[in-house]
């Protein structure tokens, strides 16, 4: 009888090295949100990837904010770090512009981690200048990583042989979730995480990184006899002058965003939807230990 493997891989690195790119590339889902912005993912995602004789738990984690402003961000670095205490493997993504001291906690974390780990260095398919080779022989000075791999998660370049390097190297285990689940995160998260991914793409500045989600109600229905997704969501902002611009001139803003959040919630689950959004303020919920427990940041 074919041994069972498990284990868990976990992606870390700085913002916007296409660490959530990779994690849904890897799963075959799309677990985390992408967009642009730094600092998109908030949360540790975990995405299961299970077959007859292994089970993968991929955690996708904040990028890691050398200087945190604020209590969420400070537990957004907790998230990070603490991806190196129960990992199997490491991914440690980079990419060909990203510049390093050689003096950031990450590095001595990775140092310390004694396990498999993967160098990642991303966006090849951006290296007009061939930097790549250089970017690899930097990272070999400092730490001693047990495979390198060149790709673009977005172009789903070099991925496959990344993950046949994980199969190679997970441990023998018994699975740690039920083989039909897809991630460790209830379907509200997911939603909660749909309609944040659109209010940083539909707005500027500062009031995207404001702005956090919380579903209060995710019920199926029956409506002239098919199924629909009935959701009341409430979206907070820190300040009273951040309300207006959520909801725009005479509604507009907060409809278009309630339209696009609805398609992006309706093809993740398959299913016609009712979504109702509401804008409340709680000023300075970033810095607010009670609020940040609400909203899942502390435990």
């Amino acid at each position: 009888m074919k041994k069972h493997k498990s284990g868990f891989v976990n992606i870390v690195g700085n913002p916007n090295v296409g660490k959530s790119t990779l994690m849904n590339t890897l799963v075959g889902e799309r677990m985390s949100i992408i967009t642009s912005k730094p600092q998109t993912t908030r949360h540790r995602i975990l995405g299961l990837v299970s077959e007859e004789d292994y089970q993968i738990v991929f955690s996708d984690t904040p990028g890691i904010i050398d200087q945190p402003n604020y209590g969420m961000q400070a537990s957004m670095n907790k998230f990070a770090f603490s991806s190196f205490e129960d990992a199997d493997i490491i991914l440690f993504v980079t990419d060909i512009f990203e510049d390093y001291t050689g003096s950031e906690p990450v590095i001595e974390a990775l140092i310390k981690a004694p396990i498999p780990k993967y160098l990642i260095i991303n966006k090849i398919d951006l290296d007009k200048e061939n930097k790549a080779d250089l970017v690899s022989q930097l990272w070999d000075q400092r730490v001693e990583f047990d495979e390198t791999f060149f790709i673009s998660a977005e172009q789903k370049i070099n991925t496959d042989s990344i993950f046949d390097r994980i199969l190679s190297d997970l441990p023998e285990g018994p699975p740690y979730y039920p083989k039909d689940e897809m991630s460790d995160k209830p379907e509200r998260f997911f939603v909660s995480e749909i309609i944040r991914e659109n209010i940083l793409k539909l707005y500027k500045k500062e009031v995207p990184y404001s702005c956090e989600v919380v579903v209060h109600r995710f019920k199926e229905e029956q409506k002239n006899g098919q199924p629909i997704l009935m959701i009341y969501a409430d979206i907070y902002v820190e300040r009273k002058s951040q309300k207006p611009i959520i909801i725009g001139k005479g509604g507009e803003a907060i409809k278009k965003l309630g339209i696009a959040a609805r398609e992006g919630i309706e093809s993740f689950f398959g299913t016609h939807t009712f979504l109702d959004l509401n804008v409340k303020i709680k000023e300075n919920w970033r810095n607010d230990e009670r609020m940040l427990r609400h909203f899942g940041y502390e435990e």
